[in-house]
């Protein structure tokens, strides 16, 4: 996962072109902030489905994301249009990452929706309005004839979705609270959380599980996901940490190198820190 801030276009395509090379690199990602969550806060910060299409188009292997999208930022029906055109240009290859948005009590991602005049919704009708979403943009990816949705924060008259994406996109929900993985549970493909710490990770799938089994879901149906940091100076850290979520059963993994990215660091990953056996 490159984040697109406080960092050049090249440097990201750069970054993005090796790894499309790398057979160990299975996935990339970019995150979805208008501004910058660390470093220079004033510092540059590219919109990343925008960044994505540009990607898609100059890579012909690696599945493709954000990590994950903001539901508060685009209107469902408009996001499931961009999404089907990023896959178009990717030939099949998005896997649609969708969360609440910022948490209430983070400044840094709370910022950019007052300087975007975008309404910041309470926690619990912004997890309502994702669980609509995700209904909404599957049905506008797979629905045949035109039709409407009349929901508690979504509305849509005459919907349908033309073209459709080259696949269905898997669907990835990012997020650790409970209520977001509840609807983890009704609506994804694989779940992301960040990683950090091991206990609460394990106690979140665990917790998932138990969501899945409330409703009748299969909770293997479900991959688990976590986003690693990566220390250059120590590489061991992260090794150690896939293993740990190895044993708790997570099988997709997301690695975030700091940038700026040294020439040659995605076969860097491969070489100092994805597992051999994957």
């Amino acid at each position: 996962m490159t984040a697109p801030m406080n960092i050049g276009y090249d440097d990201i395509v750069r970054v993005w072109r090796e790894a499309d090379t790398v057979e160990a690199i299975d996935h990339a990602w970019l995150f979805d902030h208008l501004m910058p969550i660390g470093g220079d806060l004033d510092g540059p910060a590219l919109e990343g489905w925008t960044l994505l299409a540009a990607l898609a188009a100059q890579t012909s292997r690696l599945q493709v994301g954000v990590l994950v999208t903001s539901n508060r930022f685009r209107p469902p029906a408009m996001l499931a249009k961009i999404a089907t055109t990023v896959d178009v240009i990717a030939g099949g290859r998005l896997q649609f990452g969708i969360g609440v948005g910022s948490r209430p009590g983070h400044p840094l991602g709370r910022r950019e929706y007052d300087a975007h005049g975008l309404p910041f919704v309470p926690a619990a009708d912004a997890v309502a309005a994702l669980d609509e979403a995700c209904t909404v943009i599957r049905r506008l990816w797979t629905a045949t004839e035109p039709f409407d949705f009349a929901g508690e924060h979504v509305g849509l008259t005459g919907a349908f979705g033309n073209p459709k994406p080259v696949r269905v996109p898997p669907v990835l929900i990012g997020g650790r609270s409970a209520a977001t993985l509840r609807v983890a549970a009704r609506h994804a493909d694989i779940w992301n959380i960040p990683g950090g710490d091991h206990d609460d990770v394990v106690a979140r799938s665990a917790l998932l599980d138990r969501y899945c089994a409330e409703i009748g879901r299969d909770p293997g149906a479900i991959t688990r996901s976590i986003h690693l940091g990566v220390d250059y100076e120590h590489p061991r850290r992260t090794r150690d940490a896939i293993a740990a979520a190895l044993d708790a059963g997570f099988r997709h993994f997301v690695l975030s190198p700091p940038a700026p990215y040294p020439q040659g660091v995605a076969a860097w990953l491969a070489d100092r820190i994805i597992p051999g056996e994957r």
